[in-house]
């Protein structure tokens, strides 16, 4: 999942960077409504974080032409504990959601899920390959039962090569959906991350590996445990 956070908060932002990278989720940030606009024409999100006193601007403006563009991305506000004005009219405005600061990141990883979930009409499929199974709403990866440990990037990874098993998926596509706004992932930190998770389903009966396609991409492939 890939998160938008319009927040002009450089500490908030921080820490809501590192709950979602501990949930192995991608999320890219910005601080005015103006950057907003332009992001959400260049980029696909699954779900918009937005905060509504921001430095240029009412984020419910953004909410309303965002309805009256059609658009049906959730939207969770996030907004200060005495505004209940501006969280109805957010909510009147089209947000599906809103959280009031401060908040337990708990919480905050719980609404963004019930979001997608709600969203996407079910919970996210699990995804397989040989003995592997990856839930992409919790990010548990597992094989023959048994979890698997892995950092947020490598599951980041594992989720888009197993949505393709037997298909070779590009690198300039896994580098692209891996990268986030200011961090953008560089070739030799795509190999790194392909060589761990390489070498974890090689320590288990994963039933799976990763092969390289020279000069295209990566392709994970069941074998014969």
């Amino acid at each position: 999942m890939r998160l938008l956070l319009v927040e002009d908060s450089r500490r908030l932002t921080e820490l809501i960077v590192e709950s979602v990278h501990g949930a192995g989720w991608r999320i890219d940030g910005v601080g005015t409504l103006a950057e907003a606009f332009v992001t959400l024409q260049c980029e696909e999100h699954d779900l918009l974080v937005l905060d509504l006193g921001l430095p240029d601007g009412d984020g419910v403006d953004l909410l309303r032409q965002l309805r009256k563009n059609g658009s049906t991305i959730p939207v969770l506000i996030v907004t200060a504990a005495g505004d209940v004005d501006a969280r109805i009219s957010g909510l009147d405005a089209g947000a599906d959601d809103y959280l009031v600061k401060p908040f337990h990141h708990h919480e905050f990883l719980a609404r963004c899920r019930a979001l997608a979930r709600r969203h996407g009409g079910a919970a996210a499929p699990i995804l397989a390959a040989g003995n592997l199974r990856y839930d992409p709403a919790t990010g548990r990866l597992t094989c023959a039962g048994k979890r698997i440990a892995v950092a947020p990037r490598e599951r980041q990874l594992v989720e888009l090569l197993m949505r393709d098993v037997d298909r070779v998926v590009p690198k300039r596509r896994l580098e692209h959906a891996l990268s986030e706004f200011g961090n953008l992932l560089s070739a030799n930190a795509l190999e790194l991350a392909v060589s761990r998770v390489r070498k974890k389903f090689g320590e288990v009966p994963s039933g799976a590996e990763v092969e390289t396609v020279r000069g295209i991409g990566y392709l994970l492939r069941t074998v014969d445990t």
